[in-house]
């Protein structure tokens, strides 16, 4: 629901931020964090967590004065919680200004070439999905409303001249006008029956169901009451059975951008999505006339690409790529390019020789080099490689936690930067020390009982090096001994990051009194590609291994932990490395397992990803391979006669929505402890998915996990 109020223009925001407070003109702006005497800190507690304010990623103008943002403020209620889009001068001091007030929320914002005006979308008063508004940021007043689609609007881009926009949206089998997308929806909700229908993979995504819609590209006119035109339709593109693009949240996504000159469009898109059970799927590069016509396929190879860009002279277009190489389970991001107009269909990978997967990049304008970021050994920093490759040289950045956005316009470059005792702000990195702009948590954060992680590596028995981190609870005496509580990162190809969350809160967890270990296992990220590939052939075993190892060498360097007081657990592919340990060693006292696999043939079946596991595990499920039994924590039950694993008492949670480690993993859990007369607890969400993302959820998790180790581990 929108406000009355209307947004401030942009006079009235330079007005404005010259009368700024005193209170505002003394917040810091240096890089280091607000401080808060010892006395008045204190300790962690999960409404210090939830009810920070959530900084999202920052957009600059492409005359490079202003970035826009969403701030969210949260609360435990969904129904009290806010999200609007805040302004913040690039070329002065001034305090950072609200631009909507609408409890909804903005997001895919973006700015009019001419830097005057906003488009982004949002679910307002009427609407039953998303579409796309249109903010002047220099006359103020409300936004005005540009589409009003049955599907809605997603992802805009403005043409280079201001005049069209380009969006995403879907249709129904079989639609040519939104007339027939309009009948289409209302038939389908008039059906009298329930079932749902199909014929190829998959059925479901994350936590929906999937169902018959199908993405498209649309232009439409920068005013109000035009009417889009679908840019795919009767292309022949569209009719290949195995035709989409990536699965979201909100439906499937195309990358798309417009040609310099405006007149076409690039987008990526896969066309053999039909075959995700049974190969690898990959999305190549197409070009579609903005006038109408068939889209030409651009790329001919089996690579993956996206995160698409020019270069501020039109001359070149720049991709992030995966080589989706056959048989392997992973590949590092590079950076690619291509002359335009494309000359060859083969890229030139600039990154080639960086053995790191690249997170994001920008191209500041007139710049020479392209600025990115990757991952390594728990922490983001900022880097940079001239635009036509060559060596990698790192740029200013904070020299502990996380980038986690980039944005350029003109020769400004903005981010979001955060760590684990500094919730997300926004900074300038501007080729020295990086500034900080906003200030919407430093104070609550000052005064809360932490410590930065500290790191430590080891070296395991057939030479690899693993990265560590322990966070030290509040009021941390190095002269006391704490248990210690070894949580174990998901994906498997993730990395455990310098930076704040609220899924897993690091200090939150370390808040009783625990020393909480964070390893990064073979199979993480930020080590390069054949570390992250290690894990094929060896899912299970192998990380727990080094996990385990990981326990004896921070018993073994820091005296103050209590190597007699040790509990484990984690969630996702943390969750199936827990029911691992639950099932192979005893040496734990409490196991907490969080959407964990129990058998690796019930996970490739009920998943929403197959085809992954099997390369992983080297052949089908009914190949014979000893893999899909022998590291399968179901498998191993015996351990409990023999007295070496399903000893543990453990703590089994699920979100009933989770389709990417379906509930029925839990179920088996918690079956074979009950079997096994093992301690055990099962906690089911049933409006939760893959995360524990709500208020109160999320509360009574952490107090459920805190009593479970409270109960076994003092």
């Amino acid at each position: 629901m929108t406000s009355p109020r209307l947004r401030p223009s942009l006079a009235a925001l330079l007005i404005a931020a010259a009368c700024v407070s005193l209170a505002h003109a003394a917040e810091p702006t240096a890089a280091a964090p607000v401080t808060a005497t010892q006395s008045a800190r204190h300790a962690i507690t999960h409404e210090a967590v939830w009810l920070m304010k959530r900084v999202g990623a920052p957009v600059a103008s492409p005359d490079g004065k202003w970035a826009v943002f969403a701030v969210v403020d949260s609360a435990y209620d969904s129904k009290e919680q806010w999200s609007d889009l805040w302004i913040k001068s690039l070329t002065d001091d001034s305090a950072p200004r609200r631009l909507t007030f609408s409890k909804g929320g903005e997001s895919a914002v973006a700015w009019s070439p001419d830097s005057r005006q906003l488009v982004f979308v949002a679910k307002r008063d009427g609407d039953e999905a998303g579409q796309i508004y249109r903010l002047d940021v220099v006359a103020g007043g409300e936004a005005q409303r540009l589409t009003s689609l049955t599907m809605g609007a997603r992802m805009p881009k403005w043409r280079p001249d201001g005049k069209q926009l380009l969006f995403t949206s879907d249709i129904y089998p079989g639609n040519k006008t939104e007339a027939d997308v309009k009948q289409s929806a209302k038939e389908r909700k008039e059906r009298k029956y329930s079932a749902r229908s199909y014929e190829t993979t998959a059925p479901r995504h994350f936590d929906k169901w999937l169902t018959d819609k199908q993405v498209r590209l649309f232009i439409v006119d920068a005013q109000a009451d035009a009417t889009p035109r679908d840019m795919l339709s009767g292309t022949q593109l569209v009719t290949l059975p195995g035709f989409g693009g990536g699965n979201g949240d909100e439906g499937q996504s195309l990358d798309a951008i417009w040609t310099p000159d405006g007149k076409a469009i690039v987008f990526n898109a896969a066309t053999n999505r039909d075959a995700a059970q049974r190969a690898a799927t990959y999305s190549q590069l197409y070009l579609v006339p903005a006038a109408g016509g068939e889209a030409q396929r651009l790329t001919q190879d089996q690579r993956s690409y996206g995160s698409l860009k020019f270069s501020g002279d039109g001359k070149t277009l720049f991709a992030l790529s995966d080589a989706e190489t056959p048989g392997k389970v992973y590949d590092v991001k590079r950076l690619a390019s291509f002359a335009w107009p494309m000359v060859s269909p083969a890229p030139v990978i600039l990154t080639d020789k960086l053995d790191r997967s690249i997170s994001r990049f920008v191209l500041p304008d007139g710049g020479k080099r392209v600025i990115f970021s990757y991952e390594h050994a728990g922490l983001e920093k900022l880097y940079s490689m001239d635009v036509k490759g060559g060596e990698v040289r790192e740029e200013p950045s904070l020299a502990t936690g996380s980038i986690s956005s980039l944005s350029s316009g003109g020769k400004a470059l903005v981010g979001v930067w955060e760590s684990s005792i500094n919730p997300p702000e926004i900074y300038a990195f501007n080729g020295k020390q990086p500034e900080r702009l906003t200030n919407f948590n430093t104070e609550k954060a000052a005064t809360i009982d932490w410590q930065a992680p500290e790191h430590f590596w080891f070296k395991t028995a057939d030479g690899r090096q693993i990265h560590n981190m322990i966070v030290k609870p509040a009021n941390f005496d190095p002269a006391k001994k704490y248990p210690l509580f070894t949580v174990i990162h998901g994906g498997a190809a993730s990395m455990w990051r310098d930076q704040f969350v609220l899924r897993w809160n690091y200090h939150l967890l370390a808040q009783p009194g625990y020393i909480v270990l964070l390893t990064d296992y073979k199979g993480s990220t930020g080590y390069g590609e054949e570390f992250a590939r290690s894990i094929q052939f060896d899912p299970l075993k192998g990380p727990a291994d080094e996990i385990n190892q990981g326990v004896d060498e921070a018993i073994k360097k820091y005296p103050f932990i209590d190597g007699g007081k040790l509990a484990a657990g984690g969630a996702s592919y943390g969750g199936h490395l827990a029911n691992w340990l639950q099932a192979t060693t005893t040496r734990y006292k409490a196991i907490v397992s969080h959407a964990g696999e129990m058998d690796l043939i019930m996970q490739w079946g009920t998943s929403d990803g197959g085809f992954g596991r099997e390369v992983n595990a080297g052949g089908p499920a009914w190949s014979g391979l000893p893999v899909w039994r022998d590291q399968s924590p179901i498998m191993q039950a015996g351990n409990h006669d023999k007295g070496t694993g399903f000893k543990t008492p453990i703590l089994i949670t699920v979100g009933e929505l989770d389709y990417r480690v379906p509930a029925n993993n839990a179920l088996m859990n918690f079956a074979v402890q009950q079997r096994l007369n093992v301690p055990a607890k099962l906690l089911v969400f049933p409006d939760e998915n893959h995360w524990i993302m709500k208020g109160e959820n999320s509360r009574f998790f952490y107090s459920e996990v805190q009593g479970w180790l409270a109960k076994y581990l003092n």
